[in-house]
């Protein structure tokens, strides 16, 4: 059955809370130094203003998604937009830091709701494969859209108004989709479903946001006794929490679903692709900073063309897939994104933001694809009434995949910087362990030298954080290889399946 213009219509509407989840992700970076200002936090209350967003979004995406199919898409997309809208009115007026951390919470939590919601509800909407590839395309086109026009609406609106102005544009399409949703999306939920189980979601937060947390800090601050434990307490409940959704006849998260060849191959793929952007991606935005001099905001502008070319790659991967086996075009694409990702080794300490934009550029278009088809497949693998929860999946795996890149390639580029920083022996002892721990430290450092030996320090610390990335781009462009013959070979013969086919049906006692 294919879609009609109502369906559209609703694809429009479902395009609204998915380009602003982006929207603010991407402007909070700038309103740091103007809530800062104004609310004076601690540097620990400041990094959780930035970072609890995030991990409420990772730790409720499987309970939430799970959630939908039980109660309703749409009624759960609308209870999450209520609640997005009414925590930006808080976060915007908030007037001490423990109240925005508070509010950001919220909204990382109502922000869980909306993004499987959204993609559930695309599913239901297109059947046909064809249209329902254009439209997951659609979706995540605007979710890279948002980030495009993030840093220019959100430098503009904090040009002219407060910093709390970058929480509000949220409440005008929160509001237009309380409205229109009822009218224009249909209502679908899993009839056959149980409970959730609360014991099964305190169990997946318990898991989820510890090891979020860990390879967080592990990034920020390497490796620690502390991070450690966090890491091995998080998956201990982990582990616990597997064995407990075996036992349900309702889980929360259905394990067989892994058992769906396409399913499982197109979340690792998708998480690998996370993970190698999100790790490189960290690097890159500090080269741009730290070693080219640029702003933020200048750093986000030249970021641009990489956003602009993952929409390209996505719009056209649902053509190109059906002129060509999916799995080849993916597979392509991320060979094509791992030639991208080459080019940051042409990057040196005294110039290269041309090699670095170029490389992003191709290496988001190779990668646009992959999102695209990987989405697809998750969600055309599982029969309607798990949509939300393949869909959760599919969103928690990229989650994850970001954080571990961030730790895990974070870790290296600064080991290999410490490894290559060579300082002028007048540098003070103390300036100096603060120069060899980061480029942030070195450029902190420079500020209290006089000018000739910060130029030095500066000089030296630019090419170790040069020869970091060189080092991260090799790896990440090997792993992507890797898992592009991977990917290609797990999916191929793959095809959606109906019902009954695509879970495997419960175990009877």
């Amino acid at each position: 059955m294919r879609a009609g213009r109502r369906e559209w219509w609703g694809l429009a509407v479902l395009a609204l809370p998915t380009l602003l989840l982006s929207l603010d992700m991407s402007v909070l970076h700038l309103a740091v130094p103007h809530l800062a200002a104004d609310l004076r936090p601690s540097g620990t209350q400041l990094l959780w203003i930035i970072d609890v967003y995030g991990f409420m979004i990772a730790g409720f995406l499987v309970t939430m998604g799970t959630l939908g199919d039980r109660i309703g898409r749409r009624k759960l997309l609308m209870a999450g937009g209520a609640a997005f809208g009414a925590a930006s009115v808080l976060a915007a007026f908030s007037t001490s830091p423990e109240a925005l951390i508070a509010a950001r919470a919220v909204l990382g939590i109502a922000g869980a709701t909306l993004m499987p919601s959204t993609l559930a509800l695309i599913s239901n909407m297109f059947r046909d494969p064809r249209q329902r590839g254009t439209a997951i395309a659609v979706w995540m086109s605007c979710f890279m859209g948002g980030m495009v026009v993030g840093p220019v609406v959100g430098g503009v609106l904090l040009e002219h108004f407060r910093w709390g102005s970058v929480f509000l544009m949220a409440v005008p399409v929160m509001v237009l989709l309380l409205v229109v949703a009822p009218k224009l999306l249909p209502e679908y939920r899993d009839t056959a479903a149980g409970r959730l189980d609360p014991a099964s979601v305190v169990l997946s937060l318990g898991a989820i946001l510890p090891v979020v947390y860990a390879l967080k800090e592990t990034a920020k601050d390497g490796v620690s006794v502390l991070n450690a434990v966090v890491l091995a307490a998080g998956v201990a409940v982990g582990v616990v929490f597997v064995r407990r959704q075996r036992g349900l006849a309702d889980p929360v998260l259905d394990l067989r679903l892994f058992r769906v060849r396409a399913f499982s191959a197109a979340v690792g793929v998708m998480l690998v692709g996370a993970l190698t952007m999100g790790g490189v991606f960290l690097l890159v935005s500090q080269y741009l900073q730290l070693v080219a001099g640029l702003s933020a905001v200048q750093a986000g502008l030249w970021l641009v063309p990489q956003a602009g070319a993952v929409v390209v790659g996505s719009l056209i991967a649902p053509r190109l897939a059906r002129r060509f086996r999916p799995e080849f075009v993916l597979g392509f694409g991320m060979l094509v994104a791992a030639g991208g990702i080459v080019l940051f080794t042409r990057a040196t300490g005294d110039g290269g933001v041309a090699f670095v934009v170029a490389g992003m550029a191709i290496a988001g278009f190779g990668m646009g694809p992959q999102g695209v088809l990987c989405t697809e497949m998750v969600v055309s693998s599982v029969p309607p009434r798990k949509a939300g929860a393949a869909s959760a999946m599919s969103e928690t795996s990229g989650e994850f995949g970001i954080a571990m890149g961030i730790a895990v390639f974070g870790s290296v580029g600064t080991a290999v910087y410490r490894d290559h920083v060579v300082l002028p022996p007048e540098v003070p002892a103390e300036t100096a362990a603060l120069a060899t721990d980061s480029m942030a430290g070195a450029v902190q450092a420079a500020g209290a030298l006089p000018a000739p030996l910060a130029a030095d320090v500066l000089a030296t610390a630019r090419d170790a954080f040069a020869a970091g990335l060189h080092t991260v781009a090799v790896i990440g462009a090997s792993v992507v290889v890797v898992f592009a013959v991977v990917g290609m070979t797990a999916l191929r013969r793959t095809r959606p399946a109906d019902d009954a086919e695509r879970v495997p049906a419960p175990a009877t006692s």
